[in-house]
């Protein structure tokens, strides 16, 4: 499988908002979720990586009016700037070397009706922020190599590990983007901000109702720097 086929998928939404949990934090982040899925505009999702972002946006989209159409994942850091603009916008025939001979339609493109999903979009390189900022104002791509625009109708979800207004301030975020982007907000609390939610969903992912005293006390006083992921791995191992 390529880099491509692993980094950038239209895929099935399966998420729905029946994320585990009842912290505070959480209940606030699933309520302002749910508050967003259906005005169609740009969502920013932000949280430390394992939070379980990806999952919040499929929710959010199965959750709209665009439940029905398609939800495209592209992960803005696992592309190299080389393949991320052709990927995103696609391309002409012969627009370069090795490029198919019947050209590719985007993923802006496969998009189209439905919602795309950009992760890790704190990664995405400059000199593409500025072509995505157009695509989101103009509701138009055009590909690599041709000399023609075509309309989309495309609702964007962003998420990030990042501190973007930090990133924003060293020049290597632009900030007309970040407000394009950030039109709603929604940020997932870390772990160790809920540590409340640290048993249920353990038990939730070995598939048991209760666990020993002494063991669910280590999991609730351990940070978990990997967050909901890690904590999975480590059902995973305990089973």
């Amino acid at each position: 499988m390529s880099l491509v086929d692993i980094s950038a998928e239209v895929q099935q939404a399966k998420a729905r908002f029946g994320i585990v949990g009842n912290a505070p934090a959480l209940t606030a982040a699933v309520q302002r979720a749910l508050r967003v899925a259906p005005i169609d505009l740009s969502v920013l999702i932000t949280g430390e990586s394992g939070t379980g972002k990806e999952l919040v946006a499929q929710s959010i989209h199965n959750a709209s009016s665009r439940r029905n159409k398609p939800f495209v994942a592209v992960n803005c850091a696992a592309l190299p700037e080389s393949l991320l603009e052709s990927e995103l916008f696609g391309y002409e025939r012969g627009a370069f070397t090795g490029a198919r001979q019947s050209g590719k339609k985007g993923l802006f493109e496969q998009a189209n009706g439905g919602t795309i999903f950009l992760d890790e979009i704190g990664d995405m390189p400059l000199a593409l922020q500025s072509r995505l900022l157009r695509v989101l104002q103009e509701k138009q791509v055009m590909r690599v190599g041709a000399d023609s625009i075509i309309d989309i109708d495309v609702r964007v979800i962003a998420a990030t590990n990042q501190n973007l207004m930090a990133k924003m301030e060293e020049g290597i975020f632009r900030s007309d983007l970040y407000y394009r982007l950030n039109v709603l907000p929604c940020h997932i609390a870390s772990l160790r901000d809920r540590r409340e939610d640290i048993v249920p969903l353990f038990l939730n992912f070995i598939g048991q109702k209760s666990i020993p005293n002494d063991l669910a006390a280590r999991l609730k006083s351990y940070d978990w720097p990997g967050n909901v992921r890690e904590l999975e791995n480590t059902a995973e191992y305990y089973t």
